[in-house]
């Protein structure tokens, strides 16, 4: 289960909440916690409006990702599917616990809201980065600064991990991995926490938060933070001490795999934490339901193969797919080894927002522009220019780099890989304003990348 993510889309939810009791009940008391803490409902965005997020505040997007989350888990289980073990990423972990029954969703929503006001007051000018280097490596960075309160936050993967800190440092370390040539990416997260400076924090949610009742839950929760299922530990002490801990999903995801789990489903939007696991076990079969035109179809194929498996067919994992564009297999390669005593490799990234993963922002998508500029760059002049560009950075031949191949659906080039071929791109035609369009990253294509450069230098001719 995914922690601080994008807002949901609005209506990502409706066919859930027509087809499911299950769903319409939690959802349903979510909006009673809600509503009895001074907020507004939640589900109605999330089942009724096609809009986005209107931004309401923390609380409300911590309560929408738990919406969508436990949701998603009520269709699994309706669907036929019994889960190994329910694991949570940073505030996720909350999610899990109610998703297993050890907590009730009102209680769930109840402190999903206090761990959030006390990060609100302790107001913190703090600041996450996503690194693209393996957890040794990042927490050497992070010892460069030699500050207490900055800290390897999160290992989530082979290479990527999350430093968070104060601000200023966190500013300076991204500057310093840039001279190594590490790609790097500032997470937009409404409180960074996993480091000490949360220790004030996690005191005040332990002193003010309600004690909750606890069950014996039907599904193991494995913790990340803890390195251990959860048991009988107090769920105020639970989600207080993850303030402060550093978050193992690297390592949580490889034991599961170990003791024998070969399929993760994630209970979101986004393929955020299923990156990871994706990363940190190549091969493994990873499904999004909500991020398919029929979640609840892809749900049934799952649990239909699995059932075969059980009765004793071999379940084999769907191969990642394979990046074409019409002209023959695309073989994904390295990038060069960074300097260091670890050997290195790519970094994964996540593809929608996390507290511990991505950004979560989405830019307006730049109109298409398919004619000459003013300045005298045209279209095919700049394609041609970004294909060489890519090529020569992943390896590939550029004329197999196809205009609308999706850059990470289709080429696998991962989201932090992306912002240093978006920086590249920036400096070679003087457009500044093109390091901050997340659109680009969030959807790319070489030919929306083209039409915002032919855009951007055909709008600074004419100033």
């Amino acid at each position: 289960m995914p922690g601080t993510v994008a807002a949901p889309r609005g209506g990502l939810l409706r066919d859930l909440h027509n087809r499911y009791e299950t769903v319409r009940e939690a959802l349903s008391r979510i909006d009673k916690a809600a509503r009895d803490m001074g907020l507004p409902n939640i589900s109605t965005r999330l089942v009724e409006h096609n809009g986005t997020s209107d931004r309401r505040g923390p609380e409300v997007q911590y309560l929408e990702i738990f919406a969508v989350s436990i949701a998603t888990h009520h269709m699994l289980i309706a669907e036929g599917a019994e889960p190994v073990a329910i694991v949570g990423q940073s505030i996720g972990e909350l999610w899990a616990l109610a998703a297993a029954g050890h907590l009730s969703v009102e209680d769930a929503a109840r402190l999903a809201v206090a761990r959030s006001e006390v990060l609100t007051r302790q107001s913190w000018n703090g600041k996450m980065l996503a690194v693209g280097v393996d957890g040794r490596r990042a927490e050497s960075l992070a010892g460069l600064m030699d500050h207490p309160d900055l800290v390897l936050a999160c290992e989530n993967a082979p290479r990527q991990s999350v430093i968070s800190g104060p601000r200023q440092l966190i500013e300076h370390v991204e500057r310093v991995a840039d001279s190594l040539g590490w790609p790097s990416l500032p997470l937009d997260v409404p409180h960074p926490t996993h480091t000490p400076a949360m220790a004030r924090a996690a005191r005040d949610l332990r002193a003010t938060a309600p004690r909750v009742p606890y069950g014996s839950g039907r599904w193991r929760v494995c913790s990340p933070w803890l390195g251990r299922d959860v048991g009988d530990d107090d769920p105020v002490d639970l989600v207080a001490g993850a303030l402060t801990a550093r978050v193992r999903m690297l390592h949580t995801i490889r034991q599961l795999h170990a003791a024998g789990a070969d399929a993760f489903v994630e209970c979101g939007e986004w393929a955020v934490v299923t990156k990871f696991v994706e990363a940190s076990i190549p091969g493994v079969r990873c499904v999004v339901p909500l991020s398919e035109s029929d979640p609840v179809e892809v749900v049934r194929a799952l649990v239909a193969e699995s059932a075969g498996a059980a009765d004793g067919a071999p379940f084999r994992p769907r191969p990642p797919a394979t990046p074409s564009n019409g002209r023959g297999p695309v073989v994904r390669v390295t990038l060069p080894a960074p300097a260091g005593p670890v050997e290195p490799a790519p970094s994964p990234a996540p593809s929608a927002p996390s507290a511990s993963s991505a950004p979560s922002a989405v830019a307006t998508v730049a109109p298409a522009v398919t004619s000459s500029a003013s300045d005298g760059l045209e279209y095919e002049t700049v394609l041609a220019e970004l294909q060489t560009l890519y090529g020569d950075f992943l390896g590939y031949p550029p004329d197999l780099l196809g205009e609308d191949d999706g850059l990470e659906s289709e080429l696998g080039v991962e989201s932090l890989k992306q912002v240093v071929l978006l920086g590249r791109v920036s400096d070679q035609f003087d457009l500044p304003e093109l390091r901050s369009n997340s659109s680009l990253l969030s959807v790319g294509t070489l030919r929306r990348i083209a039409e915002s450069v032919v855009a951007g230098r055909a709008e600074a001719a004419g100033r």
